[in-house]
C-alpha cells in the first residue's frame, strides 16, 4: 500500500512539474522524513523510466513554442506597416499579390542561401504571391557591409535588385563589401556610384528597424518569415510555406 501511495504521489508530482502548476496537497504536506523517502523514490523511478524526462522536455518545448508564437502574433498585429510595407524593403513577385511572405535574411546565412531556391520555386509556381525581402544583417561586420552596398544598389537600380540579391546570396564566396561591389559591377552599377550613395545615405535606419522588429517578433536567426498572423522560424522549405499560403487563402490564417 505504501509503494502504491508513493507511485501515486510521484505521478502527481511529475505531472505537476510538467504542467508548471502547484504540487498536490498530499505531496506538499509531507514531513521531512517522508520528503526524503519520496525524493529517493522519485530518483529511482526516473532512473528506471528515463523516457519520462523526454516527455517532460517535449511538453516544455511545446509550451515555449506556443508562448513564442503568441508573442509574435501580438507583435505582428502591432507592426503591420513596418513588417509588410516598409520603405526599406524590396518586393519580388506580384506587388498586388493576395498573400505576402516576408523573409528576414542575412547574406552570409548558409540556411538563407539554401532557402533562396524555396523563394524562386514559390514565385515560379504562384503568380499571385508578394514576396518581401527584409535585410537583417546579424552575422558580423561583413554582413553589415554587404547590406550597405545592397541598399545603395537598390536605391540606384531597383529594377535590377532581384538579380543582385540572387547573385550575392547565391554566391559561394562570403558576402563582404568587396563581393557585393563586384556583383553590383556585373550588373552595371559602379563602385563610385555605390560609394557616393552610401555616403549620402548610410542606410542605418533600415537596419535599426529590422533589428527592432526582429526583437519584437522573437526572431533570433535567419531565415525567418512572416506570413499573415504567424512568424515562421527557420528554413522550413517551400512546401511548408506554400501550405501556409494556401491556408491564408482558404481561411485567412496560416493554420485552418
Amino acid at each position: 500500500m505504501m509503494i502504491l501511495k508513493k507511485k501515486m504521489i510521484v505521478g502527481g508530482t511529475l505531472i505537476a512539474l510538467a504542467a508548471g502548476i502547484a504540487l498536490p496537497q498530499s505531496a506538499a504536506a509531507l514531513d521531512a522524513k517522508q520528503k526524503e523517502e519520496l525524493g529517493a523514490f522519485i530518483k529511482e523511478y526516473l532512473l528506471a523510466n528515463p523516457e519520462i524526462m523526454l516527455e517532460v522536455q517535449e511538453a516544455l518545448t511545446t509550451k515555449q513554442r506556443a508562448q513564442q508564437q503568441a508573442a509574435a502574433t501580438a507583435a505582428i498585429a502591432d507592426n503591420q506597416s513596418a513588417i509588410f510595407n516598409s520603405a526599406y524593403d524590396f518586393t519580388l513577385g506580384n506587388p498586388e499579390g493576395d498573400v505576402t511572405i516576408v523573409e528576414f535574411f542575412d547574406y552570409n546565412c548558409g540556411y538563407c542561401k539554401r532557402a533562396l531556391s524555396d523563394m524562386d520555386q514559390i514565385l515560379a509556381k504562384d503568380k499571385n504571391i508578394r514576396f518581401v525581402l527584409k535585410e537583417f544583417p546579424i552575422l558580423g561586420p561583413d554582413s553589415l557591409a554587404a547590406h550597405k552596398v545592397s541598399a545603395a544598389f537598390r536605391a540606384i537600380a531597383p529594377e535590377k535588385y532581384g538579380d543582385f540579391h540572387r547573385g550575392l546570396l547565391g554566391g559561394e564566396e562570403r558576402a563582404t563589401e568587396e563581393t557585393a561591389i563586384a556583383v553590383a559591377a556585373s550588373l552595371g552599377v559602379t563602385e563610385a556610384q555605390l560609394r557616393e550613395k552610401m555616403e549620402d545615405d548610410p542606410h542605418d535606419a533600415g537596419v535599426r528597424e529590422a533589428y527592432t522588429l526582429a526583437n519584437d517578433l522573437g526572431i533570433t536567426g535567419t531565415p525567418s518569415y512572416v506570413i499573415g498572423n504567424e512568424a515562421v522560424f527557420g528554413a522550413v522549405g517551400s512546401g511548408e510555406l506554400t501550405k501556409k499560403v494556401a491556408n491564408m487563402r482558404q481561411c485567412g490564417k496560416t493554420a485552418c
